[in-house]
Parts: structure tokens; sequence; C-alpha cells
């Protein structure tokens, strides 16, 4: 009997400090069954360094949306649905969990949370494989029409800055509404974006034929708009 997969969705929010303030992993099996998780704020980062943001942004990521997240914080910690975790205490969970579970580590924009995990002590490197879920979205969802055909009726763009054209987000927000057929805002909190945004689409990945060797580096000039203006 072939041993059983497991997978570790990490995702991550930051600070200014380009480091992990809000922290995830969940352990699923194939099926999507989490069997582990670790969700916290990391102390000595969070509260420490100001959240993310951009101060000319009008979204969630502006300095309404910055509040907003701040508060929700707050609450989740009263609430007990977060926790305050030391790196070293974070360390300790992701080494029981490599021992235990032997799982494939995965994020969506794997070089991104690594590099902000780095920075703030969080220890990686026990992983024995990895993949980037971004990548394998690009290479074996993305690419297809029916994934153009729904950003084209969501009006999922973005614009090239200097390119003078469109091209077709490739989230995980949108790439999740395509998978679930209807679009959801992502909440851009560790836990529930790695749980309700890409472990669905880690499951849909994975039930392509050779889905690794589909594995594909985004590149803006594959998914331009005016590309695919007679997608139906």
């Amino acid at each position: 009997m072939a041993k059983k997969q497991y997978f570790a969705i990490l995702d991550t929010e930051t600070t200014m400090s380009d480091t992990v303030a809000d922290f995830a992993i969940i352990i699923c099996d194939r099926e999507g069954r989490i069997f582990n998780q670790c969700a916290v704020m990391v102390h000595g980062h969070y509260g420490a360094s100001e959240l993310f943001h951009d101060k000319a942004a009008n979204d969630i990521w502006g300095y309404g949306g910055l509040e907003k997240r701040k508060a929700n914080y707050v609450s989740m910690l009263n609430d007990g649905s977060r926790t305050l975790a030391s790196v070293n205490a974070i360390n300790k969970w992701i080494n029981q969990a490599i021992g235990k579970y032997n799982p494939t580590l995965t994020a969506y924009n794997l070089a991104f949370d690594k590099a902000k995990c780095h920075n703030t002590g969080i220890d990686l490197s026990g992983f024995a494989d990895n993949f980037c879920l971004w990548q394998a979205s690009v290479g074996n969802i993305c690419n297809t029409k029916l994934f153009r055909n729904f950003a084209l009726e969501n009006h999922a763009f973005n614009k090239v800055t200097g390119a003078g054209n469109m091209t077709f987000q490739t989230n995980a927000e949108i790439v999740c509404g395509f998978v679930k057929g209807a679009f959801e805002k992502e909440p851009h909190t560790a836990l529930e974006d790695a749980r309700d945004f890409e472990l669905p689409i880690l499951r849909e990945v994975i039930k392509k034929k050779a889905w690794r060797e589909k594995i594909t580096p985004y590149s803006w000039r594959a998914f331009q708009v005016k590309d695919h203006f007679t997608a139906k």
C-alpha cells in the first residue's frame, strides 16, 4: 500500500518590516482533510511593527483597511481563535509536524512566504519537498479557456504598468472562485486564506494528470486580455 501523502499549506500576513505578523500552516491530505493546523500571531513582530499597508491604496491594503484588520486581530486574540506564539514555539510545532506527517510544503507564492519567514526566524528548511501553489495553478488551471472565460465574466484584470494593456488576474481569490464556481473575497488572514482559498486550489491542482510537470512561473505576457477577446 502506498504511503499516505500530506501537504502543508503555508500562509502569512506581514509587517512593514518584512516579517510575519500572522502565521498559519494547515496539514492536509490529497482529499483535503485537515489533520493539524497552526494559526498564531507572532510574538515580537505582531504589534511591534505595523501591519503591511499601502498609503496610496483605497482597498483593504489602505489606511481604512489597516484599521479594520487590526481590530479583527484584536477580536481573534480575545475570542481565542488566535494565540500569541514565539518564533521558537512555531519552529517546534513545524519540526513536530514534519516528523509526524513529512508533508510537502506549498504556498500561494511560496518564494514570498519563505522570504518573510526567513526574516522572522521561522525555519522552513526541514521540509523535504516543496512547490509553489501559484505556479502550479498557472500551469494547471489558469492556462485553460474555462478559467479565462471566468476571469472575463468577473472582470478579474490587472493593468500592466507601462505595457498599455490588461492581464488576467491569477491570484488565489480569483482561482479559488473559478474552482468553487463563485467569486469570494479573501479575508487576508493567514489561516482562513490557507484553509478556505488555497486548500480548494490545491485539491483541484493535484487532480490533474502529471500536474507537477506543468508547474509554470507566472509571466504577464502569457495572460494578456487582448489575446482572448474571443475566448467563448
